[in-house]
């Protein structure tokens, strides 16, 4: 035999091995854990502390499997597959001993469950299910709620806290950002910020990554559906709901549909069944994000000032910003970002046309960040004096459990239309939910306003995908301009380090603070481990947005959609004018990363 012929035999051997999973013969990659080896057979083995390459830590002891030849169980989800291991996933003893674990956590756990937000999705509650766990014999101590809610996006309730990790390992893994550990050790383990502060005295930017991850009720958004009950019953109010992209490809799942369905026409009967006077479409205001976004980038690459310009659509990244990298605020783009956008076109132009006083016209918006519900409070996003843009936000869980409430049958209802008197958006403003949607909606028009012509391709197909960062190059009208796309504020902590150490160069950043972009907000619908760990959630989310915005909408750009070109036409007059920047721009502050 060649040597060639011997290296490839060696390579396959040792790309795969055959192991027995319950006496029967499985052959799996050779890198695979037992946890990922045993999901190619179709058997779940339930986890509560593990995120993949996240939080592989093996210590909640649920997971645990038998391995013959081994004495003690094993921690599946961190332990590798050997060539001829043999594993038991159901004996008796694995069977006890996760019985005995979940009795343990829940022996600490306060179990509310009935009241809890997290009824029916928990994951902890599900696995006592499963498991069989019926009483628990090591307590008869019922905890006391230990809530706090300093911020106005997140409730934390440590009486639920099952110190699984998940959060921290988020907050500092992925967001780079820290602000929540563990704290003290053995039976007085807690998560919690440091010097026991609160959430709202440190330097927290809103992600709500740690909601998304969290297994049971300790992390929720601030519930504002009181708010708009409120709104909705007073006669005086006009009220009106705007939804923002990224909200249509995930809200099905809080009504179990598959991941990825596009329930536009669905969300909007709802809303308007829920008693909204009007539904619109914030992609309409992406839209005119990008009027003035493009405007404002065009202008610094023509005088190279203040490069790279960074966009300003993402709250978490603006907090990130103004905290923990002031001295790159003078390269946000001053543009509001979508939902603000539209918000005060709604309270201006709108509220004006409609006849109704600004104070009474009510705006709803549906996002799916946690985030947004500071970003509406922010001084400078009036564009009427004393008048917010936005009054409320809701996240696509507060919508999802509002319609539950009211009794619809969402998978029964009929599809219907946004309210058109804001125009229908284009497909630039429809794709700004995923990342890499902002930057290549601002090509379509910047290219073809510096180059004065057609783009034959739409598409900048470059800046697609869920890496955490993406670059790419493009020539408009013989200037070589370079870009960048980034999702996650780790590594948007990476890319601006770099910057600042001179190791790289671009001309223009997109920043996401959530994984994928808007998909992936901290408002979103929750899913359980063994779905986070084996299945791309944004990617499915991502591509049914490319794939609305190719079958739903047949204008591409948003400088040739005719509300946007009649609304500046009529009221706002130029890109950058002087009523553009009273309505649709924003300020930026430094602030202190400690209270």
């Amino acid at each position: 035999m060649s040597n060639t012929k011997k290296q490839n035999s060696f390579s396959q051997t040792k790309a795969f091995v055959k192991i027995k999973v319950n006496t029967v013969e499985v052959e799996c990659p050779a890198t695979a854990t037992i946890l990922e080896a045993v999901k190619t057979v179709n058997i779940n083995i339930p986890t509560l502390c593990y995120l993949k390459k996240i939080n592989e830590i093996g210590a909640c002891n649920i997971c645990m499997v038998e391995v013959k030849g081994v004495n003690s169980l094993v921690a599946s989800c961190v332990t590798p597959v050997s060539d001829g291991m043999e594993i038991f996933t159901n004996t008796q003893k694995v069977r006890d001993a996760r019985k005995i674990a979940l009795e343990l956590i829940l022996s600490n756990h306060r179990k509310d469950c009935l009241s809890c937000s997290r009824n029916l999705s928990c994951e902890l509650q599900t696995l006592a299910t499963n498991s069989g766990v019926s009483s628990i014999g090591f307590t008869d101590d019922e905890l006391k709620p230990q809530i706090e809610c300093s911020t106005l996006h997140l409730v934390r309730d440590n009486s639920k806290c099952i110190v699984c990790r998940r959060c921290t390992a988020v907050c500092n893994e992925v967001q780079g950002v820290g602000v929540i550990d563990v704290h003290d050790h053995g039976c007085e383990t807690y998560v919690g910020c440091e010097n026991d502060s609160n959430l709202g005295d440190v330097a927290c930017v809103a992600c709500g990554q740690c909601i998304v991850v969290c297994p049971t009720g300790a992390l929720t958004e601030v519930d504002d559906t009181a708010k708009v009950y409120d709104v909705l019953s007073d006669e005086s109010k006009y009220v009106v709901a705007i939804a923002a992209p990224a909200v249509r490809v995930a809200l099905g799942e809080y009504f179990k549909m598959p991941i990825g369905t596009n329930v536009q026409g669905k969300m909007v009967s709802a809303l308007r069944r829920l008693g909204f006077d009007e539904v619109f479409d914030v992609s309409v205001g992406a839209d005119f994000t990008i009027m003035e976004e493009s405007t404002e980038i065009m202008e610094r690459l023509n005088t190279g000032e203040n490069l790279p310009i960074m966009t300003s659509c993402c709250c978490s990244w603006i907090n990130f910003c103004e905290q923990y990298y002031p001295e790159f605020i003078p390269n946000l783009s001053s543009c509001k970002p979508p939902q603000i956008m539209l918000g005060a076109l709604l309270k201006t132009y709108y509220a004006k046309k409609k006849g109704i006083n600004p104070k009474n016209l009510i705006v709803v918006s549906v996002m799916p960040c946690t985030g947004k519900k500071e970003e509406i409070r922010r001084l400078h996003n009036q564009a009427i004096p004393g008048v917010y843009d936005v009054d409320i936000v809701l996240t696509t869980r507060e919508l999802g459990q509002m319609i539950s409430t009211a009794g619809i049958m969402f998978h029964k209802l009929a599809d219907s239309e946004f309210d058109p008197a804001l125009g229908i958006a284009t497909s630039a403003g429809y794709i700004f939910g995923t990342s890499g949607g902002v930057m290549e909606a601002a090509l379509r028009t910047i290219a073809e306003k510096t180059t004065n012509t057609v783009l034959d391709k739409i598409e900048f197909t470059k800046l697609r995908g869920m890496q955490g960062v993406k670059e790419a190059e493009y020539d408009l009208n013989g200037k070589k301009v370079k870009v960048a796309v980034v999702s996650g504020l780790k590594n948007a902590r990476n890319l601006l380090d770099n910057i600042k150490a001179g190791m790289v160069h671009y001309d223009v950043i997109e920043v996401m603070a959530s994984p994928g972009g808007c998909i992936g907000g901290g408002g979103q619908p929750v899913h359980d481990g063994i779905t986070m760990n084996f299945t791309n959630i944004n990617e499915l989310r991502s591509l049914a947005l490319y794939q609305g915005a190719t079958d739903l909408r047949s204008i591409h750009k948003s400088h040739e959609s005719p509300i946007v070109q009649k609304v500046y036409g009529d009221v706002i007059g130029e890109p950058g004018g002087e009523i553009a920047h009273k309505w649709l721009h924003t300020k930026y502050n430094a602030r202190p990363t400690t209270g």
